[in-house]
C-alpha cells in the first residue's frame, strides 16, 4: 500500500472522536508517585486495555506489585518485522495546583494546545500510535507488520513493576524495533527523531544532626547545623565551571563525536532565544561545551528539592535535627548508575562535616540509550515523520531519561526509534502542561505511515 487517502479520510473524519478519547484518558489522575491513586492507576490501565481490545487486538493486563502492565498485539505477519510500542499511562504529580490556569485533570483546548497533566507526557503521544493502529485495522483490516504494545504505569516513578516482570515477559516482547513517543520535536514546525537519551541516577540525601530541633539561640555555635552542612556538601559536589566532583565520575564518559558536533551546529540553535524562552538572564553550564552539547551529551547534577527545617509562615529560630535534598545525575552512554552510587558514597564519606551523619537513599536509576541513526528502521521512520508533519525531520539527542528503555533494548536486542511529537516548552513536569493539538493529529498521521515504511524497509 502506498495510497494513504482512505486512511487520511478516516483520520479527518475522526478528529473530534480522537480528541474526546484523549480527554477521557487525561481526566484520570493516574499519578504513580501518589500511593493514594492506586484505583486511578488501575482505571487508566483498564482504559488503555479496553481501547485496544475494542479495536480487535489481543490484550491482557499483567499484574505486579504496583500498577499493571498493559500488553496488546496485532496478528503476526510472516516475513515482516515486529514493532513494540512502549509508553506509559501514569503522570507526574500536578503540584503546585495554584499555578494551573485550569484544573490539571480537566483537559481543555486553549491557544491551540491541549492543556492537562499528561497531555504530552505521555498519554497524548502514546495514544497517537493506538489511534493509528486502530485506524489501519478499521480501514485496511490488517497491518503490514505485527505491532505490539507495552504500556506501563510507573515510568514517572521508577518502572518497578516492569523491571520485576521484564525477564518473565521477555519472550512476549520479542521484536525487531521499539517505537517510543515520549520526547520532543527540535522546535515548533521542525520534527525530529531522537537517537540518544541520557540515563539517570536519583537520590535523596539526609544530613542528621541533633536528636531533636534545638533553640538556635541557646545552642547555636555549639553544634553543626544540618542545613549548613547540607549546603556545603551540595556546593562542593560541583565546581563553578560545571565539573562534577565525584571520584572517577568522568572515567567512562564518552566524548562527543566531531560529526555530531558539526550536525548540531547546523541546527542554528540560539542561546539568546532559548534563555528568553526559559525566562532566565543567561545560560550557564559546563565550561567548554555548547548549550546543546550540555543538554544532550554531557552528564549533569541537579537539586530538585530541599527537605526539613521550618518552612511555615513567619520565623522559628531552630537548628533543625535534619535537612535533606533530592538530587539526580543525568548520565551519558557508558555511565552506570550503580557505579555512580558507589562514587557518591565515597564523595559523601570524604566531604561530611564533623558533628553530622549523612544518609543516602537510592530512589531509582537507569542507563542512557544510543540508537543507530543510520539503521534501516531509522530511514523508514524519517520517511513516515516527513509525510506526517510535511517537513523533513532532523536527528537529535535528548537530555531526558526513560530509564527502562536501556533494559528493554538489552532484553530484546532490538533497535529503538524515539519519535517525539511534543515541544520543548510543553511543561511536561510543570503546571499548565500542554500538547499542541495539531501535533497530536500530525503524530497520528505520521504513525499510520510508520507501519508501512518499517515493513517496506525490512529487507
Amino acid at each position: 500500500m502506498t495510497d494513504f487517502s482512505a486512511l487520511d479520510r478516516h483520520l479527518q473524519d475522526n478528529r473530534q472522536s480522537h480528541l474526546e478519547q484523549l480527554f477521557e484518558l487525561l481526566r484520570i489522575p493516574s499519578i504513580s508517585a501518589d500511593s493514594s491513586k492506586k484505583a486511578e492507576l488501575e482505571m487508566a490501565a483498564k482504559w488503555v486495555k479496553d481501547k485496544l481490545a475494542a479495536g480487535g487486538l489481543h490484550t491482557e493486563l499483567i499484574p505486579g506489585d504496583g500498577p499493571p502492565l498493559v500488553y496488546a498485539e496485532t496478528k503476526a505477519v510472516p516475513g515482516q518485522p515486529v514493532v513494540l510500542v512502549y509508553g506509559h499511562y501514569d503522570v507526574q504529580p500536578a503540584d503546585p495546583l495554584e499555578l494551573w490556569n485550569t484544573p490539571p485533570f480537566e483537559p481543555v483546548v486553549r491557544g491551540g494546545n491541549i492543556v492537562a497533566r499528561g497531555s504530552t507526557d505521555d498519554k497524548g503521544q502514546m495514544l497517537t500510535h493506538v489511534q493509528s493502529v486502530l485506524a489501519w485495522l478499521q480501514v485496511e483490516k490488517a497491518l503490514p507488520l505485527q505491532v505490539k504494545f507495552l504500556i506501563e504505569g510507573q515510568e514517572e516513578n521508577g518502572s518497578q513493576v516492569l523491571q520485576e516482570k521484564l525477564a518473565a515477559i521477555q519472550s512476549k516482547l520479542a521484536c525487531d524495533v521499539i517505537a517510543i513517543s515520549d520526547s520532543s520535536q527540535y522546535a515548533p514546525g521542525q520534527p525530529a527523531i531522537t537517537y540518544g537519551l541520557r540515563g539517570i541516577a536519583y537520590y535523596e540525601i539526609r544530613v542528621h544532626g541533633p536528636k531533636a530541633d534545638l533553640h538556635s539561640g541557646s545552642f547555636g555555635g555549639a553544634v553543626t547545623n544540618p542545613g549548613l552542612a547540607l549546603a556545603r556538601i551540595l556546593t562542593e559536589m560541583k565546581t563553578p565551571d560545571g565539573k562534577i566532583q565525584l571520584p572517577g565520575f568522568y572515567d567512562s564518559v564518552v566524548e562527543i563525536d566531531e560529526s555530531e558536533r558539526a550536525m548540531w551546529k547546523g541546527l542554528n540553535f540560539s542561546d539568546e532565544q532559548f534563555a528568553t524562552q526559559l525566562g532566565v538572564s543567561e545560560l550557564t553550564g559546563e565550561v567548554g561545551y555548547s548549550t546543546l552539547e550540555r543538554r544532550w551529551a554531557r552528564p549533569t547534577l541537579d537539586v530538585h528539592g530541599l527537605l526539613g527545617g521550618y518552612q511555615g509562615e513567619g520565623g522559628k529560630t531552630i537548628i533543625p535535627s535534619w535537612m535533606g535534598a533530592k538530587i539526580s545525575f543525568r548520565l551519558v552512554p557508558n555511565q552506570d548508575p550503580k557505579q555512580v552510587t558507589l562514587q557518591l558514597q565515597q564523595f559523601l564519606s570524604e566531604h561530611t562535616p564533623p558533628g553530622v551523619r549523612v544518609e543516602l537513599i537510592d530512589l531509582h536509576g537507569g542507563r542512557g540509550v544510543m540508537a543507530n541513526p543510520h539503521s534501516k528502521f531509522m530511514q523508514g521512520a524519517m520517511q513516515a515523520v516527513q509525510e506526517g508533519f510535511e517537513t523533513k525531520p532532523v536527528l537529535i539527542r535528548e537530555g531526558g531519561s526513560i530509564p527502562i528503555v536501556a533494559q528493554m533494548v538489552e532484553a530484546t536486542g532490538a533497535d529503538v526509534l524515539l519519535l517525539g511529537w511534543g515541544l520543548d516548552d510543553d511543561g511536561a513536569h510543570s503546571p499548565n502542561e500542554k500538547f499542541c493539538l495539531e501535533d497530536y493529529y500530525r503524530g497520528i498521521r505520521a504513525s499510520t505511515r510508520l507501519w508501512h515504511y518499517l515493513a517496506n524497509r525490512s529487507s
